[in-house]
């Protein structure tokens, strides 16, 4: 479990470039409800960051955005509080949602950023989910339509 800990001492940077990776209480497989899934997907598009690639995996969202307004821990947790009040009200309960923390990856100017989507994407892939990232419907990414994508 990633512990709120791991945040102390960190800054984050306006203009950086950041891979997140949140996961569910107690690795709760709730997005294995598109529902629930199509929630989560539609609260990182309304984020005031700037998104560049995303997956909803049963247990957990991967998210590669880069900061435009706000810190990386002040976006994460808006996208969680947010996304927690919805998938609450979508199944009639009130409680938690999200594990504690979470865990990132500023992006060094030397790393590919494309690079780094595409292994973002092609998570349902090597969970093997699907064989083809056309047909899992809870991931967008600026530089990716289908699999041949993938490649590169």
């Amino acid at each position: 479990m990633a512990s709120p800990k791991l945040q102390r001492g960190r800054n984050s940077r306006l203009g950086a470039y950041y891979a997140v990776t949140m996961a569910l209480d107690r690795r709760a497989t709730l997005f294995a409800d598109p529902a629930l899934a199509r929630v989560a997907g539609a609260e990182i598009c309304n984020s005031p960051a700037e998104t560049c690639a995303w997956v909803v995996m049963p247990d957990h969202v991967h998210w590669l955005l880069c900061l435009r307004s706000a810190s990386l821990s002040r976006c994460v947790q808006a996208f969680k509080s947010r996304s927690a009040r919805a998938m609450n009200a979508a199944r009639g309960t009130t409680g938690k949602i999200w594990q504690a923390g979470y865990y990132d990856h500023q992006l060094r100017s030397d790393e590919d950023l494309r690079q780094q989507a595409r292994y973002i994407v092609a998570n349902p892939l090597r969970r093997g989910l699907v064989a083809r990232i056309e047909d899992f419907p809870h991931w967008r990414c600026r530089w990716v339509s289908g699999s041949d994508d993938l490649i590169g």
